[in-house]
């Protein structure tokens, strides 16, 4: 199975830009969208229903703001929309399937760099998505990924030093996610790429960042114990931030039992 997570920076826009294109060079199993930034019917009928893939949508309440999507090969079944009942959610941040027995789960971690006030909804998100972490960490295998909105360490930064009181690196933020880590969570791009700087999957618009690759480590494929086993490999797809978006889309790969018959099924098709 290969599953990817993709910030598209308003789904409209990266359609203009080659999305599809590159949807394709891909190729996922399951592909995890962030940032769409639009309802499904302000979407092309072909994208909104797309052909050979089963989707949900689960758009924020406010227009061109926020949303998250499930596009799957495979029939799946959506569990939720919210972390829980106790916690609705009007900007369209989550979204729990099943997928051919595997837990899916679609996450957008609100940003707090617009204003203090953003930094307080984030801080609520990351105590809030902790308890939901600390149910699921054991149980039946369950992967989640998504914009997380944090750099874990000075590895997952190429300008660390001053960025220490930014949002996205602030030390109760890295910690956070360090905790998560340590509570039984595997950041499956890191345990691939080892101990190195990078890989990168956001980059700004300002100083030639992607250019010159002096980007943040922001996009996460994290799984449980129960699904480490199946963990082959991750890739962050660089070019394809140079053309279509401002984060890198970001695949892993797991040997999940059924999905490479699907797979030559779809072949033969």
């Amino acid at each position: 199975m290969k599953l990817t997570t993709w910030n598209v920076n308003g789904l409209r826009a990266a359609l203009r830009k080659g999305f599809l294109g590159y949807l394709e060079q891909i190729d996922p199993d399951v592909l995890l969208l962030q940032e769409v930034r639009a309802f499904p019917d302000q979407l092309p009928a072909e994208i909104s229903s797309p052909a050979g893939w089963h989707v949900v949508w689960n758009p924020a309440v406010r227009p061109g703001y926020s949303g998250t999507a499930i596009w799957s090969k495979q029939p799946f079944e959506v569990r939720s929309t919210c972390l829980s009942a106790r916690w609705p959610d009007d900007e369209g941040r989550l979204i729990e399937a099943t997928v051919a027995g595997l837990d899916v789960v679609c996450v957008y971690l609100p940003s707090g760099s617009s204003s203090p006030e953003r930094q307080q909804v984030k801080d609520v998100w990351l105590k809030r998505f902790r308890s939901w972490s600390d149910r699921r960490r054991t149980g039946t295998p369950l992967i989640f990924g998504g914009d997380i909105n944090v750099a874990h360490t000075e590895k997952d930064i190429f300008h660390a030093k001053s960025n220490e009181q930014t949002s996205g690196f602030l030390p109760h933020e890295r910690e956070w996610f360090g905790k998560l880590l340590k509570s039984g969570w595997h950041d499956l791009v890191r345990e691939h790429h080892g101990d190195c700087h990078g890989p990168y999957s956001w980059w700004s618009n300002r100083g030639r960042a992607r250019e010159l690759d002096r980007g943040w480590r922001i996009d996460y494929l994290l799984c449980n114990a129960a699904a480490r086993p199946y963990f082959r490999a991750a890739t962050i797809h660089r070019e394809a931030a140079l053309d279509v978006s401002d984060h890198a889309p970001v695949t892993v790969e797991l040997d999940w039992p059924g999905c490479s018959e699907v797979r030559a099924a779809a072949a033969g098709d």
